[in-house]
């Protein structure tokens, strides 16, 4: 005779066979340089250059190696194993004002090349402090593998300093330790005064940036080697914080030296000089041509459009994150150099045009 009340079946082992099943499943493939060359339609050694070298690679090549390296969450095996021997897999990019657009395309190209190497990047404003970045440098040791100076106000002395404790690069500042991305704007200096001279400008002034910029002192040596050799008349003006705000002050000073050109440290302090005529109803370029440097994002908005030197800044970004990946992973060791420059060319605008005292004859 059958139990007064029979006990339903247990679906207990049923959910156990399921659970086990799952458990049983292989786990989720890590993906492979291999694997990130079939996707992309190149070969491995293509993947290779792309992510530690890319200046050698078609651009349109290293961005769809790139897409599909951050699809398939690609990590190189040698920073898979850092993971577990004390490496952060991060980077630290420094820049001396994160407000300055000249930084945005190099923090672009830092991010994009590290990502695809399987790097956090770190981001750091200085605020144009020797002081905060060298505390900052000496607090991040442990956070970060490796650091990428932008236009670091560091001494010699200090940049040589920590380039021998700790893997770095820097962009535009050299160093006689530190592998360096230089970005050619004295070269572009001499184009600038070729065209103002072209339009018949005898006296030009240089509007100087930060007393520590690097990059400052070789513009203005070349200004003053190259306009001595062609017998101009030559002002020097500032220093000016590189910033909009100080150009009402460096465009009254200008205009006190009684130039009629001006080249200008950077684009931010040209455009607000550009301000400060217009206010003062000094016409630019019928009685003073500015020029300014490192064509930003809105220099061929303002009035008018301004002439500018021109270079591929977020390439130099990318650059400097490959001769740094040359020092932290033994991948990417073939592609190691101490130094890249980058080309640099003057933009045309309506900012620039013939010399008072030639237009009126």
């Amino acid at each position: 005779m059958p139990p007064a009340n029979p006990r339903p079946a247990d679906p207990t082992p049923a959910r156990q066979s399921r659970g086990a099943a799952q458990l049983r499943q292989p786990p989720e493939k890590v993906p492979t340089i291999r694997d990130v060359a079939e996707a992309a339609g190149v070969a491995t050694s293509t993947v290779s250059r792309a992510l530690s070298n890319p200046d050698r690679v078609n651009p349109r090549t290293r961005e769809r190696i790139e897409e599909v390296a951050a699809q398939l969450n690609y990590v190189p095996s040698s920073q898979a194993r850092g993971l577990s021997s004390g490496r952060t897999n991060a980077v630290a990019v420094l820049v001396p004002d994160i407000t300055n657009p000249f930084y945005f395309d190099i923090i672009r190209g830092t991010q994009n090349q590290l990502k695809a190497a399987g790097y956090t990047q770190l981001l750091v404003d200085t605020e144009e402090s020797a002081e905060m970045e060298l505390d900052a440098l000496q607090k991040m040791r442990k956070s970060a593998d490796g650091f990428i100076l932008a236009a670091s106000r560091l001494s010699d002395e200090q940049l040589d300093n920590v380039s021998g404790s700790q893997p770095l690069v820097t962009i535009n500042r050299a160093s006689a330790n530190a592998p360096t991305v230089v970005i050619d704007t004295p070269s572009a200096m001499i184009q600038a005064l070729e065209h103002l001279v072209s339009l018949g400008h005898h006296s030009v002034c240089y509007v100087s940036g930060p007393p520590k910029s690097w990059s400052n002192s070789m513009r203005w040596k070349i200004f003053e080697d190259d306009s001595r050799q062609r017998g101009l008349e030559t002002h020097r003006i500032g220093p000016f914080v590189p910033k909009t705000t100080s150009g009402a002050a460096a465009a009254d000073a200008a205009v006190r030296t009684g130039a009629t050109a001006c080249i200008v440290f950077n684009d931010l302090l040209a455009i607000g000089m550009l301000q400060r005529f217009r206010e003062r109803g000094i016409r630019v370029p019928e009685d003073i041509s500015i020029v300014g440097c490192d064509d930003i994002f809105g220099a061929d908005f303002c009035h008018p459009p301004l002439t500018t030197i021109a270079s591929p800044i977020e390439q130099a970004g990318r650059v400097a994150v490959s001769m740094l990946l040359s020092q932290l992973n033994p991948i990417y060791s073939g592609s190691s150099r101490k130094l890249a420059v980058m080309p640099t060319h003057l933009t045309v605008r309506g900012s620039t045009g013939p010399a008072p005292d030639r237009k009126s004859g």
